[in-house]
């Protein structure tokens, strides 16, 4: 399973549900790496399997293909055969690089949230300019203007902010 995932919240919403879909699995191990205020996070799990083999070789495919804001877990029922270390890494990177194939990956867009007070005249044309710049209202207040928090991409921030200064 390769899936999307903002923040490791969602990373344990995820793991949890794969989890369930598999309940008599012996393993699962993951990986995943986060964009976070302090940089690219990166964490896997070996699920119990010897260190190094199950979760390790998940980041691994993950970072060469610089990918952020991603999990890949791998579910492993025991079959009665031991794999060793190097059957085991195969196996987990191999299934993980299978669900990276398959996923399909897009741009990473960094955003941010921003403060912004508008009149009600510029309504319309903020909203028109937001949608092409690929952001979105976070949240609004209506008062003697509109008081709003927009999620902006940080490339377009500085151009889109300026269209809107205080009048």
């Amino acid at each position: 399973m390769a899936m999307p995932c903002a923040d490791e919240r969602e990373v344990g919403a995820a793991l949890r549900a794969f989890a369930a879909q598999h309940p008599t699995a012996h393993h699962l191990a993951y990986a995943f790496r986060l964009k976070t205020a302090h940089g690219v996070v990166p964490r896997f799990s070996d699920a119990g399997e010897p260190s190094g083999t199950a979760g390790m070789p998940v980041l691994k495919l993950i970072e060469g293909r610089d990918l952020i804001n991603v999990c890949v877990a791998v579910i492993r029922y025991y079959g009665g055969i031991n794999l060793g270390t190097g059957g085991l890494a195969r196996a987990y990177g191999g299934t993980a690089k299978l669900a990276l194939d398959a996923a399909k990956t897009m741009a990473f867009v960094e955003m941010k949230n921003y403060p912004l007070t508008i009149t009600y005249k510029q309504m319309d044309m903020m909203s028109s300019v937001l949608a092409k710049c690929n952001g979105n209202i976070v949240t609004k207040a209506f008062n003697e203007q509109i008081d709003l928090v927009v999620s902006l991409p940080v490339d377009e921030a500085p151009n889109f902010l300026n269209r809107f200064k205080p009048y």
